[in-house]
């Protein structure tokens, strides 16, 4: 079964800045989505049951280095409930950067877009409502991606590999650890690609499965965290073209230093950066 734990934040007095500290301490320590308050009073965060543990919390609360009282709560939710969460508390449709339209087959309200997604996201994340999410979809918008080959690693709802194949990609390889999401990843396929599946191929597994890869990817994305992408860049830089470009997110702009630094080591050059709510992207080039 494909349980997680979800886990509510409170935080006092209210803060934002807390609330993005205690999501990136989440975050190293294994939790894959984050639902913060607008107004920094509370954060909604999900871990995968075989992840989790009753001190994950209290270690991730006690790394956020403010002045504020952080309690919490604890429950199993089990995954055939996850649609339902979803539908129910979260998952809007949305218009990202006036071409793509975001929603799920339960929508109706579904806004006109250039760029029309399907998600239906069940325990899997990735439907555009985070800003990294939002931020390596319009690195997609921003550049060419017709007749290329594009890798998205860590593709969770398959979102990004989605668009780049209705942007006109030759062909795309999604990449996704947990077993469940990538199950979700093809459905979401078959969902959008009617026609173009088989462009678009997701497999199960980590960064070894690039091994059959190296010099293929004229497009890299990693939209993970900055301990998985410094920890696998290399991988990332064996599995692209020369000339290739590399796009990263899910981590905030303060630690740009650390994954510009990895990636130098892996032999890329650095070519812009993008930041929406303290979370940034980072782009490079294989020279």
């Amino acid at each position: 079964m494909n349980d997680y734990y979800k886990v509510e934040f409170s935080v006092a007095p209210a803060d934002n800045d807390a609330c993005d500290l205690l999501a990136a301490a989440l975050a190293d320590a294994g939790f894959e989505s984050f639902e913060p308050a607008d107004d920094g009073s509370a954060v909604t965060a999900y871990c995968p049951s075989a992840v989790y543990t009753p001190q994950l919390p209290s270690d991730a609360v006690a790394e956020v280095p403010m002045d504020v009282r952080i309690e919490y709560t604890a429950e199993l939710v089990e995954g055939r409930d996850w649609n339902s969460e979803w539908e129910r508390n979260y998952f809007k449709p949305i218009l990202i950067a006036g071409q793509v339209a975001v929603h799920s087959s339960f929508h109706t309200d579904v806004p006109e877009a250039r760029y029309d997604i399907v998600i239906d996201p069940r325990m899997a994340f990735g439907t555009g409502h985070h800003a990294t999410t939002t931020l390596m979809m319009q690195s997609l918008l921003d550049e060419p991606v017709e007749g290329l080959k594009v890798i998205d690693m860590g593709t969770g709802t398959g979102i990004l590999a989605i668009l780049a194949v209705m942007r006109g990609a030759a062909q795309a390889v999604a990449i996704e650890i947990d077993p469940f999401a990538a199950a979700n990843a093809r459905d979401n396929v078959a969902l959008n690609l009617d026609g173009k599946a088989d462009a678009l191929t997701v497999i199960e597994g980590d960064a070894s499965a690039l091994a059959p890869y190296d010099a293929f990817a004229d497009i890299f994305l990693a939209n993970i965290n900055r301990n998985i992408i410094t920890a696998d860049i290399d991988r990332y830089a064996r599995a692209m073209k020369q000339g290739a470009r590399l796009t990263v997110s899910g981590f905030y702009v303060e630690d740009r230093p650390v994954v510009a630094e990895a990636a130098a080591k892996a032999g890329l050059e650095f070519t812009g950066a993008a930041e929406m709510d303290r979370w940034s992207s980072m782009s490079f080039r294989k020279l």
